[in-house]
Formats: structure tokens, sequence, C-alpha cells
């Protein structure tokens, strides 16, 4: 006798071999089973018991480790969230029929950027897989980004010569969970993505082959070109589609025909913000500890159904550039806004709105469950209120209204069908059966009659056995092994007639059958069977139905997404007192009484000081920004590029005026951290970032820039700093629109020099030996950061700031102004309260001017009093 493999171990070590790299989950009976690493592997990372069965190809106990069916879907989704790929073997045919051992094969494998059940997406992201495929000269990036739990698709590209930020930059808006790269790529591409907590799945050169590409694609779409697309002339970009398409289809066993179109997305189209930007401005992670709390997303996020949450984060990271299209969506908030009833209704009939865009999904693949139709049936249902409270009839109707109005179809027919074939309360699992209406199928309800009077002659069977035998205790039961029999007691053996069958010997009785009870149990048996398997049919028979609308569905649920954006832009308006922005095609950029939306909505106990902004490209292009630690400057800053940001996505801004001439990207260098991974200083992080925007800005572009050149010594850091300020200034007539904070204080002594260059501050108020910050931008330079009062406010040790005063005071007065070196020109605000009787303004050396009396002086007493009030001064 063979001590090898079983028969089912065979299977399992060919389908482990055609899988490498996934953990294989193999169904045995009811249970998935995992064996040997694959066991040691689910049992570690889901605390599940392992232990062993049989031998191993090298004679050696096989670690085992299983999970019921029932509940795989819950372990599966665990293995993906941590990471893993998980090949999914089922038992295909029925154990009952088979031959020898039952076949089996993958029926899907599971990454996690192909995940489609709704227990591993979360409803608020998009589940994107990515693909990245280099040019032949590496300087572009061709990048495909695959959502196959809506079918969204779309293509774009990045240079792939600036360190990896363009690379980043599209990551972090799109937020893919997994990213197919060629086997040849650089390996530093791979650690840049798998930094930002990526799985990274490398292919062989098959998948990024650029005619079969073509060809995949344009068979999935039904076309012969790929010119309706808008990326007939991106090859790279194109591949990467491909392998994105191929690898999606192949790990899911099916064609996706939700999938059924492709968008182009150029940089150029739209306002670019990188990596780094968004970051530092918090849109849709801060920066404390990646979540969602206090970002602009959690700010404007009143959406009431997933989809319209999905399109606000791509609004969010996507701002338009068009103005004709920004005033489309601000005409669109706009009627929202003024329609405060009409708005609440749409709210309400969007607050139990399904995902239906995943669900569509979900029909198209096959994977649908029935309370997920109901979830479909519902939601569709409420579509005639929605398209009667847009009034078709109202000539005042923005045109993306109307279209979103002509987008809501009738799906009357698909509402009909999920409520004549599906119960009102099914269960969770279509297999478990009890999922079809009465009424639906005659066939289906004869079957069940007879499985109803079945159950019907089994009770009168037991009553006419218990009046013939005379025994009172007799009772019919069943069980899987056994199926029908007829229990009798111990105390009534003698009573039982000798035309029963024994079948089972209890401790406290036996069990009988008799021929009429086996037959009718072969009926019953036979009944069930059948019902099952008509149900399945019936149930796949309705999804095949729904699968020819989901075209339609898809649109609807889009249509969905944006109305629920539009009501919800306005519902932050109205509730935060925002105001509609003016958009123009210049170089302007004023706003008045702005404030910073996150800030804002933190402070709203104790209120949020608002300041204004006016930067003009060809007037008052850059902005120096000086005045004492904690005063605001870094709020102010961030405030004015999230209200352009917020303007140009379609939004109301949070500002009493604003005037944004279309800005084109939104540069920010705003505080430091070490890239001790890669092995940069603060310094060189910061040298990096100002590279990428000096390298990269254009007229038209928006930059922030806080604290240059800090992280070196003082010298050095000024010189920097200055330089990039001329730089920014440029010989030409106009220039990108700056905000530019320093505590270099020397710095400001450009004015003079740079004519588009103006000095603002931040004042603040003294009482005695305190400060406190009015958070107000005032025109004129300060020559103070007040750092010892923030000191003080840190809770740095008493004895500390005292003798931090000290030497500041002594290094204050210790170095003469070189003779010729120009005056600085300061014209900080100071708000003092004055003692009582003397000029808040008074200096000691004033008050001794005062006091002195120049005739009792000799001529070089004069000269050394003047010396001494000037030293004072």
């Amino acid at each position: 006798m063979s001590d090898g493999p079983t028969p089912a171990m065979k299977q399992f070590y060919e389908m482990k071999s055609r899988y490498p790299g996934c953990v294989l989950f193999f169904q045995m009976g009811d249970f998935y089973e995992t064996f040997g690493e694959d066991a040691e592997l689910i049992s570690r990372e889901l605390d599940i018991t392992l232990t062993s069965r049989g031998k191993d190809k090298n004679g050696e106990r096989m670690p085992l480790a299983g999970v019921p069916i029932h509940a795989g879907e819950a372990y599966i989704a665990r293995m993906v969230k941590k990471g893993y790929r998980v090949a999914v073997c089922d038992q295909v045919e029925d154990p009952k029929k088979a031959k020898g051992v039952v076949k089996r094969d993958v029926v899907r494998v599971i990454t996690p950027g192909t995940v489609i059940d709704s227990s591993m997406v979360p409803s608020e992201g998009q589940a994107y897989l990515m693909a990245v495929v280099p040019d032949l000269k590496y300087t572009i990036f061709g990048l495909a980004f695959l959502d196959i739990t809506t079918g969204d698709f779309f293509v774009t590209t990045c240079r792939a010569d600036d360190g990896g930020n363009g690379l980043l930059s599209a990551v972090d808006r799109a937020g893919p969970r997994e990213c197919l790269l060629p086997q040849s790529l650089s390996p530093r591409v791979q650690a840049l993505l798998e930094g930002r907590g990526i799985a990274i799945t490398p292919c062989g050169a098959e998948y990024f082959d650029h005619k079969e590409s073509f060809s995949q694609l344009t068979r999935q779409f039904g076309v012969s070109t790929l010119d309706g697309f808008g990326c007939s002339d991106m090859d790279e970009a194109v591949t990467a589609a491909g392998a994105c398409l191929r690898y999606a289809t192949e790990t899911q066993k099916s064609d996706l025909g939700h999938i059924r179109t492709l968008y182009t997305r150029l940089p150029e189209r739209g306002m670019v913000l990188d990596a780094i930007t968004m970051r530092n401005l918090e849109l849709t992670r801060n920066i404390r500890d990646g979540g969602t709390d206090h970002t602009l997303l959690s700010v404007l996020d009143r959406t009431k159904t997933a989809m319209g949450g999905r399109l606000l984060r791509t609004f969010i990271t996507s701002p338009l550039t068009d103005e004709k299209e920004i005033k489309a969506r601000l005409d669109a908030v706009e009627y929202c806004l003024n329609e405060p009833l009409r708005r609440e209704i749409i709210r309400d009939l969007l607050h139990r709105f399904a995902d239906t865009e995943r669900i569509a999904g979900r029909i198209a693949y096959g994977n649908v469950g029935p309370r997920d139709l109901l979830t479909l049936r519902d939601s569709l249902d409420r579509l005639p209120g929605i398209r009667d409270v847009l009034s078709p009839h109202d000539s005042m109707i923005p045109s993306l209204l109307a279209d979103i109005q002509a987008d809501l179809r009738d799906h009357t027919d698909q509402v009909s069908l999920i409520q004549a074939a599906i119960v009102d309360d099914p269960p969770v699992l279509a297999r478990t059966g009890g999922i079809i209406r009465e009424g639906f199928s005659s066939e289906l309800d004869e079957i069940r009659n007879i499985g109803r009077t079945g159950k019907d002659w089994i009770a009168s069977f037991q009553q006419k056995e218990r009046e013939r035998t005379g025994i009172k205790s007799l009772k019919i039961g069943y069980n899987k092994v056994f199926g029908y029999y007829i229990e009798v007691t111990k105390a009534n053996i003698s009573l039982v007639p000798p035309e029963y069958l024994r079948k089972q010997t209890m401790a406290n009785g036996e069990r009988f059958t008799l021929p009429e009870l086996q037959e009718m149990e072969q009926k019953i048996a036979h009944a069930q069977e059948r019902q099952s398997a008509l149900e399945e049919e019936l149930y796949a028979d309705v999804i095949m139905r729904l699968r020819e609308s989901v075209t339609f569905i898809q649109a609807t649920s889009q249509a969905i997404a944006r109305l629920d954006l539009f009501s919800a832009l306005a519902d932050a308006a109205a509730e935060n007192g925002y105001t509609r922005p003016v958009i123009e095609n210049s170089g302007r950029l004023l706003i008045t009484d702005g404030r910073h939306p996150v800030v804002e909505e933190s402070l709203s106990s104790v209120g949020f000081v608002p300041n204004d902004a006016e930067l003009d490209g060809g007037g008052d292009q850059i902005i120096i920004i000086t005045g004492a630690n904690m005063a605001g400057k870094s709020t102010y800053m961030r405030e004015v590029a999230l209200i352009c940001i917020m303007a140009q996505m379609g939004s109301f801004v949070p500002a009493d005026r604003a005037v944004i001439g279309i800005i084109d990207r939104v540069f920010t260098r705003v505080g430091a951290f070490d890239d001790l991974a890669s092995g940069q200083s603060t310094f060189m992080v910061e040298m990096v970032e100002l590279a990428n925007i000096l390298n990269n800005v254009t007229e038209k572009s928006l930059v922030i820039l806080d604290e240059i050149g800090r992280g070196t010594s003082t010298l050095d850091g000024y010189s920097i700093a200055r330089a990039v300020l001329e730089f920014l200034h440029g010989t030409g007539k106009r220039g990108p629109r700056t905000l530019f904070a320093t505590h270099f204080h020397e710095i400001v002594e450009v004015e003079a020099d740079l004519k588009r260059v103006k000095n603002c501050h931040f004042a603040v108020k003294e009482t005695g030996s305190d400060v406190v910050f009015l958070r107000k931008l005032i025109p004129g330079a300060t020559d103070r950061s007040y750092g010892i009062h923030v000191a003080r406010l840190a809770g740095i040790p008493g004895k500390v700031i005292q003798r931090a005063g000290e030497v500041l005071e002594k290094e204050r007065y210790r170095t003469p102004v070189s003779e010729g070196k120009r005056a600085p020109r300061y014209t900080q605000m100071l708000l003092m309260d004055a003692p009582e009787g003397a000029c808040a303004t008074e200096s000691p050396a004033l008050i001794e001017l005062k006091n002195l009396d120049p005739d009792s002086l000799t001529p070089r007493e004069a000269l050394a009093k003047i010396y001494e009030l000037k030293k004072k001064m």
C-alpha cells in the first residue's frame, strides 16, 4: 500500500503549484482547509488552532488549519486586509455524483486590489488596482487605476524623473490597494509604493505587451480604436490599463462586463496637487495619525450616500482649472443652497439610498446577495420621488442638475422583478435557500407543497402508528445520518409489531422504520433537493436578467452621487456661512475676511479671527509675512490655499468675498520632518521639496513657503531664502502668487529692491511681560518673534525662561549696526497697555532724553550721552 499523497492532496498540490504566492483555501466538505505553510500562516494571522493530518511529501506530519465555509468570507477578508492573496478552491461537482475524488478548481483569486465582496471593501473609499509602466527613456510613467467594485477605470501619466513625486501624488489622490509592476522596473519604485502601504505584485512581461493590452481593451469595450477614450497616443498608459484588466479578469474568473468605459485624466486638465501639498494641507488625511478627522474632507462631507462620499474625495484631490466647468458646479451648489426645502427632501430621500454602484458591480460579477437585491429595490423605488423634487419643468434649473435628472432612469422593471422574486426577509447567502417568493415559480410552489404535505403525512403517520400499536410515546424523528425513524422506548419494546425493521439501538430505546416511511422519506428528500436546485436556478436567472440593466444602474448611481455631493456642499455652505467665489482667468487672488475651514470648525466656541488676502501676479505678487511664533502665519497661509482649492473644486468658500484667478498648481513647503528611512535630514527634505517647487512653478501657480532655510546656519538659510524670493519674483511682469513666512527679519528689506513684494505681519498686544496674539494680518514688517513667550506657554521651566530673556537682551544690544547699512523699515503696530501716567510708545531712552539738560553738558559729555542713548535705542 502506497504512503504517497491521497487523491485530494494531489489536487491540493496541483492547485498550489498553479497559484504560487497565494494562500489556498481548499474546500473539504463544509470547511475551507489549508495545509503546510499556509496552515501555519493563517493559524498565526487569524489565531486559529493548528493541527495536523497525514503526511506531506517529505513524510512529515502535515500542518492543518481550517475554517467553516459559511464563515469563510470573514476570514478571507481579514487575510486580504493584511495584504495576502487568497485563492479559493471549491468543489465544482456534486459529491454524491462524483466518481472517485470530487473535482475541485480555483474559482477566484482575491487580492487587495481585486476584492469585490461587500465585507471586504469599505464604503467610504475606492478600491483601486493600479499598474505602472515606464517609457523606454524612463521619463514618463503610464498609470492605470481600476476599481472592479464600481467599474471605475481611468488612465493618466506622470513624470518618472522627478524623484517619484509625480507617482506619489497620483497614488495619494487615488489611494490604490495593490499595484502591478513590471519585474524589470527599478526597485526604488517598489520601495516608494510599499512606503504608502500598497501591496506590490510583480508581473511578467506578458502582462505589459502593448499590442495585447490594446486588444484586451478594445474587446472589453467592443470598439476597434481607443480614439474615443482620449488615450490612443498614450502607449504606456494603455499598456498599464491592459495589465489591470487582464489581472482582474484572471483573478475573478469573469469577463467583468460592468467595466464599460475608460477615462483619461491628464494633469494639465486640472489643478495639480502633489503628494507634499495634499499632506501639508491635510485634504483627506491628517498629519497626526493619518485619519480623516480635522481634514477638509471631514468638514465638507455631508454626503448621504457612499457614492457621494467617494465623489467628494475625487473633487477635493482633483480641482478643476476650466472656468466654465467650475462655474457649472457652483451653479448647481447655489441652486441647492437657494432651495432649502427641496434640498432637505432630497437629502432625506438619499439618507437610506444603498451603494447601488457597487451592487451593480456584484450583479455583473455574479456574487450579489439576496439582501443586496432588496436594498437595490428599495433605493431604485425612491427615484420617482427624487425626480419629482428636481422639478423637470423648472426653467431655472442649472445644466448639471438637468443632466442628473436625465440620468435618473426608469427602473420600474428591475424593481418589479426583485419584488416578485425575492422574499421580504431572505437569508444572507443565496445558497442557504428560502429566498424565492411564493408565486414566482409554479414549479417551485408545487415542490414546496410536496414538502409541506410530506410533513403533514409524517404527523398523520405518527398518530396512526400510536393508535395501531398502542404505544402512546411513539414518535417519528429525523437526522441527516439515519433519515426518518420510529423511536420506541425500552419500556414499550414488547409492543413493537413484527413488521417494524430495526434501524438503530439506543441507550434508552430502539429506532425502527417501515417500507412506507422509507418511500415517503425518498419523496421528501427528492423534493428538498429539487427545491434547493431550482431556487439556485431561479436566483441565477434573476441575476442574469438584472445583469442586462447594469449599465443603466451604474449611470443612475453616478447621477445620485453628483446630486448627493452638490446638495451636501450646499448644506455645508448654509451651515458654515460660506459664500460663492468669483472665478476668473486672471492673476488675481482676493479674499475678504477669509477663514480656515477646519480650524474654524474646531474653534466654534471661541470664534475664528478672519483675515484678508490680496495677491496679483502683476501687482503684489509676493507677500512676506513676519511676526510672532504662534501668531497664526501657517494657519493663514493654509487657509488661503484651502479656499482656492475649495473654489476650484466647485464649493462655496469660508470668506465674505473671494475672487480666484484660476490656479494651475498649489505648492506648499510647510513644516519639517526627517526622512530617516532614506537617509535624508530635515534640511535635505526641505531642499528636495523646494527644488520640486522651483522646477515646476508657473506664473499661474500658488506657492506657500514657510520658514525656508531654517534647517541650516543663519547666514546660509538667509541666503537661500533671499535667493528663492528673487527667483520667484523673476524679471518679467508676472510671477506666481506667493505667501512667504519667515523669521529672517533682515529679509524684509527685499521690499525696497523687488517691486512686486509687500511686507505684512501678524499683530500682537503686549501687556507688561505677557503677549496676546491678535491673529490679525496687517501691513508692514516686524523684527520680533516672541519665541521666549511661546516657550513660557509651552511650560519651559521658569529659570530657563529668565535666562533666555537675559541672553536676548544682551545679544540685542551687543553688536552695533555697521556704517552704511540700510536702516530696517520696521512698521509693526505694537499694541501695549501703558502704565498709568506714561505714554505707551515711550522707551527708557526717550524718557531720559526728555529729562536731559543739554546746556549743562560739555561737548565731550554730550557726544558720550548720544552714543549711550543710541545703544539703548
